[in-house]
């Protein structure tokens, strides 16, 4: 026994490392989770969930011209025979494969409400009905003909499949997703038709080559239509190494309503977009006017899409307005192809287009070669019994006497004509009406069929040709039932070239109008419309009061300057409406509650700033630097900001807590991105008291002096400041007599 596995003497167990143990079991349930769960079979493509629904419903005769049964039944079978996991869980799975929204070709028959293309949830079990589709026959045939091997289910009484026959390959016609323990699976559906003919193309040259074989596909063919607008180059790459990702977009056209007038209509959207979240999305982006030239949106959907687009004017350009859309909403989207399946159900494996196509023929190969060892063990016992019949035939006077008066006929039999047990079991029960002549005539007629059918049969076992012959048309017969000669076969998805996205200004979109921005004290925001005056009485809520009111445009960004030493930037076309009390600023920027409003202004190019901390430290920076990309702002100031101003003049003026003012060079402020800045001015310690603070900075012509407002709409200038004059982080002196008692130039 290892020394880190040792047993307790206490316990009367064995104890082992917290890490092995961890480990272990964790492992265990990855595997669990890959192999049961998530990854789907090359085989057959379907998870172990569904394959068990499907033969389920076969135990129950739901064939697809059956009658229909309660899901909840079908459920109930599910779940207590083969998964013993959550009905809820199980009625789901079920219901997707009846979706014709979700998959290519449903597995499942469904009769009830199962759910819609909107995000609406199927109906409860107990209303709804199903059966099996025409296409799982097509999975499930020659299940009981010893095809497939079958496995005891979790508590031992029954078997189930473990893999199904599959007649086409199920995994790229209706496609995959799961998510595993470390890894994934995302499985676009495709085309039957056009993945049969890959799979033939792969039979008649085995050394095919990826790119090949993606001509032959040509890409995802979504239930839902829309067009996927990827290069060939591009997507023949993703078939190579089973990633990659496919854009798709919604189908768009114009519709004209005369008179110059023109609206879109969308009438298919991508694979797995809500319709409804679709429209929820196109409808905030007129209200937060993010595509100014947008006007309105309606749903006028019944059994198919129809979204009308409603464009501002007629002058708008559709192509740009459906560019614009494409880039802000999922009428385009990126659906990611990752091939990650499980390879003979044991190994999982992000594998090429040619290996998952490779990895279904050898199982149809496998299927073909058992169901025909299997027909040739029925064949031989056929014979057997056939041999028998006729021995009789010929002896007919004497096997009757032999019934007639032996006590032990099967032996006699046995021992006169050399017949095995099962023949002469099969003559004893023999019907009477079996002895006319032309029974006899049936039965060589039979035999001789039987004989060549074995033939045949151990032809075809003999030579790999005829197998791979034999598995082509079995292909060709399935496409011949659910290829492009139907109408549900038909390819719904259209392959466009990728072509060049325009460069979407989305700001040269917005009309230039002039706008009030209000900002109130307690962080309300809105924008009434034009320039009203900036002391109007403006209403506020219970206990709000004035913070900033400024002119801008609709065109304009606003810059928001907090205490934390951020900027935020904000679209003026994206502000409230000033009908009502506007909206508060921490929804629209990731602004701190402990942080403060300290400026807001219009970003202009070129423009600089003096920015100053509490602290008394500083820098100049220019307006490139501090435009900010997301809602969390850019940080430029390091530490607690004090004022944001525009540089006008060529000296700074600083004023601290104790009234001292020092007025110093503008060039002896270095220019920077970000960062703590250099100190401004000297600032006295406060010792049992606050440390000292400054107060306010101003930029300003040193001959023009400097002014300050006073009591009554008065100004005073103070024209001489070489009193105050000193170099930057000087102490400075006592500010001119009258100087504001706050401590602050304006």
């Amino acid at each position: 026994m290892s020394d880190d596995l040792l047993p307790d003497p206490a316990q009367g167990a064995l104890s082992e490392p917290l890490s092995r143990a961890i480990g272990e079991r964790y492992l265990t349930y990855a595997l669990s989770t890959i192999m049961h769960r998530a990854l789907p079979d090359a085989r057959d493509g379907l998870k172990p969930v569904h394959r068990r629904i499907l033969y389920a419903m076969r135990e129950l005769r739901l064939s697809p011209t059956g009658a229909f049964r309660k899901s909840a039944k079908i459920t109930g079978d599910v779940m207590g025979n083969y998964h013993p996991h959550g009905d809820a869980a199980i009625y789901d799975a079920m219901a997707r494969l009846a979706q014709d929204f979700a998959m290519r070709y449903p597995l499942v028959d469904g009769q009830g409400n199962f759910g819609n293309i909107d995000g609406d949830n199927p109906a409860a079990a107990r209303y709804t009905e199903a059966r099996l589709a025409g296409t799982s026959e097509a999975l499930m045939d020659g299940l009981t003909e010893d095809s497939v091997d079958f496995r005891p289910n979790y508590d031992g009484t029954l078997t189930e499949p473990a893999v199904l026959p599959a007649a086409f390959p199920n995994l790229l016609a209706n496609g995959a997703s799961g998510i595993a323990v470390g890894m994934a699976t995302n499985i676009p559906p495709h085309n039957l038709h056009e993945v049969i003919d890959a799979c033939l193309h792969l039979i008649k040259s085995p050394d095919a080559r990826d790119d090949t074989l993606a001509t032959l596909l040509k890409g995802p063919d979504f239930p839902t239509g829309g067009v996927v607008v990827e290069s060939a180059e591009s997507m023949a790459e993703t078939y190579r190494t089973g990633r990659g990702a496919f854009r798709l977009r919604a189908r768009w056209s114009v519709e004209d309503l005369g008179r110059g007038q023109w609206q879109i209509v969308v009438t298919e959207i991508p694979y797995q977009v809500q319709k409804s979240k679709l429209i929820e999305r196109l409808a905030e982006l007129i209200q937060t006017r993010k595509i100014p030239i947008l006007a309105d949106v309606r749903d006028e959907s019944a059994e198919d899409i129809r979204i009308l687009l409603e464009p501002k004017t007629r002058s708008v350009d559709p192509e740009q307005l459906m560019a614009a859309l494409f880039k802000t909403s999922d009428l385009e989207i990126r659906f990611n192809l990752n091939m990650n399946v499980l390879i003979d159900g044991r190994v999982p494996k992000v594998c090429s287009l040619k290996e998952v196509l490779r990895a279904f023929l050898d199982h149809r190969r496998e299927v073909l070669l058992r169901r025909a060892n299997f027909r040739l063990d029925k064949i031989a016992a056929r014979l057997e019994v056939l041999e028998g019949y006729l021995v009789a035939y010929l002896n007919i006077d004497r096997v009757i006497e032999i019934i007639r008066h032996e006590d032990e006929p099967k032996a006699v039999m046995m021992a006169e004509f050399g017949l095995s047990e099962v023949q002469v079991e099969a003559i004893l029960n023999m019907r009477l009406r079996a002895l006319r002549k032309l029974e006899e005539i049936e039965l060589r007629a039979e035999r001789d069929a039987l004989l060549k059918e074995r033939d045949g049969l151990q032809a075809m076992l003999a030579d790999e040709d005829a197998q791979w012959a034999q598995i082509a048309t079995q292909l060709k017969e399935v496409r011949n039932l659910f290829g492009k000669s139907t109408p549900e076969g038909q390819r719904r998805t259209e392959i466009a070239e990728a072509a060049e996205t325009p460069v979407i200004d989305i700001e040269a979109m917005i009309e230039r109008e002039p706008l009030t921005v209000i900002l109130s004290k307690m962080g309300w925001i809105r924008a009434m419309k034009g320039h009203q005056p900036l002391d109007a009485e403006v209403k506020f809520k219970d206990g709000d009061g004035p913070g900033f009111a400024l002119h801008a445009e609709t065109t304009d960004k606003l810059m928001i300057f907090a205490s934390n030493g951020r900027f935020y930037t904000l679209p003026a076309s994206n502000l409230p409406g000033g009908r009502g009390m506007g909206e508060p600023l921490r929804l629209m920027v990731d602004l701190p509650n402990e942080a403060e409003v300290i400026a807001i202004f219009p970003w202009r190019e070129g423009v600089k700033y003096l920015v100053a901390s509490k602290a008394a430290d500083g820098f100049i920076v220019n307006s490139s630097d501090i435009l900010a990309q997301t809602k969390s702002g850019k940080q430029v100031l390091n530490g607690d900001a004090l004022l944001c101003r525009p540089v006008a003049g060529d000296h700074v003026a600083v004023v601290a807590g104790t009234r001292r003012m020092l007025v110093f060079p503008l060039t002896e402020l270095p220019e920077m991105a970000r960062g703590k800045g250099v100190r401004l001015m000297k600032l006295k310690p406060g010792g049992l008291f606050k440390d000292e603070v400054l107060t306010d900075a101003i930029t300003l012509n040193l001959v023009d002096g400097l002014s300050w407002p006073m009591g009554g709409g008065k100004t005073r200038t103070e024209s001489d400041l070489s009193e105050w004059v000193g170099k930057r982080a000087g102490v400075g002196r006592m500010a001119p007599r009258g100087f504001p008692r706050d401590n602050k130039f304006a």
